[in-house]
């Protein structure tokens, strides 16, 4: 029997309910996967609260790691005994689980040097991390980038990342105990906005000319002030809402300060090509593995304390990555 975490109904964490299920065996194109580690992501809360919509009921998450133990017909990517791990969207939805059914087409098998916790760290973390630092800005090593939520899991990988590129990195953190934690990753400069101008501080720091790029993963609260901290045609790349949707705005601002770019990227589309998906994995893991990116988990929760995870998620009481061990 295994334990599942699901919610009937949209809403805050107290919808996430604990219930314990027969697995069964795969179908034609599918896998069953002992679970051992899975991922605790913010993205997680979006399915919960219906930002992202999908029918109800529901299993949550979307990121784990663990042991092939049997295979449907038609298989032929993994096997029996397989290290695998997976992420993606509605396809994999469900993880919050100690064993489960899954297709097989998004499992990726693990290496050598990485391990089941590590793995439910960095698959969407580190793909995340990988695509941004690869794929979204023709980085040229003497760049100034920000990003907030410099001690969050995306955070101290985007940083480390960062620093293997060449690049100066201004984080923000909310308190003294976060920016330690971001410095200990290489930020170069932590602005906590508790108690100061990020804007301010952001041109302070570059001579008043601003970054290359903003990564910002809050959203609403930070939106206009990511764009204040750019320098003349610099990019302000969205890559969550932690503090609410972006209100819509007046595109002739971009004009007015200074001809500047905005994208929403979404990690699926720039896994959906199996070679470049491939691509990016190899540099992450090969980075991991030599402890060039270094993965420090904050905090273990069981999947009995779901809700609680999300409590503390949402509270922006975590630092670094989180996980659910089986």
């Amino acid at each position: 029997m295994a334990q599942i975490i699901t919610f009937a109904r949209t809403g805050g964490p107290e919808v996430l309910e604990l219930h314990t299920v027969s697995v069964g065996e795969p179908g034609p194109g599918q896998v069953r996967l002992q679970q051992k580690a899975v991922g605790l992501n913010y993205a997680d809360t979006y399915f919960r609260t219906g930002i992202y919509p999908v029918p109800l009921p529901s299993g949550m998450g979307v990121e784990a790691a663990g042991v092939v133990t049997a295979v449907g017909a038609g298989v032929d990517n993994v096997a029996v005994g397989d290290r695998v791990t997976y992420t993606g969207f509605t396809n994999t939805l469900g993880a919050y689980s100690s064993e489960r059914l899954i297709p097989a087409a998004p499992l990726i098998r693990l290496p050598d040097g990485i391990d089941f916790e590590t793995a439910a760290c960095i698959t969407m973390r580190g793909l995340t991390s990988a695509y941004l630092m690869r794929r979204i800005y023709p980085f040229q090593g003497h760049e100034t980038i920000m990003l907030h939520a410099a001690a969050g899991g995306v955070g101290l990988i985007l940083t480390q990342w960062a620093k293997l590129l060449g690049l100066t990195v201004i984080g923000t953190v909310s308190t003294e105990a976060k920016a330690e934690v971001a410095r200990a990753h290489g930020c170069d400069h932590v602005i906590n906005y508790s108690h100061e101008d990020v804007v301010a501080r952001v041109r302070e720091i570059t001579g008043g000319a601003g970054v290359a790029v903003v990564f910002d993963s809050v959203g609403k609260d930070t939106f206009m002030a990511s764009l204040d901290c750019l320098q003349r045609r610099g990019l302000l790349v969205c890559v969550g809402t932690a503090s609410g949707k972006i209100e819509p705005f007046d595109p002739a601002i971009l004009g007015r300060k200074g001809s500047l770019f905005v994208t929403r990227p979404a990690l699926a589309d720039y896994i959906a090509d199996p070679a470049e998906k491939q691509a990016l994995l190899t540099e992450l893991f090969a980075h991991v593995a030599a402890g060039r990116i270094r993965i420090d988990i904050h905090k273990r929760y069981a999947l009995a304390d779901a809700a609680q995870a999300h409590r503390d998620l949402e509270s922006r009481k975590t630092v670094g990555a989180s996980v659910f061990t089986i």
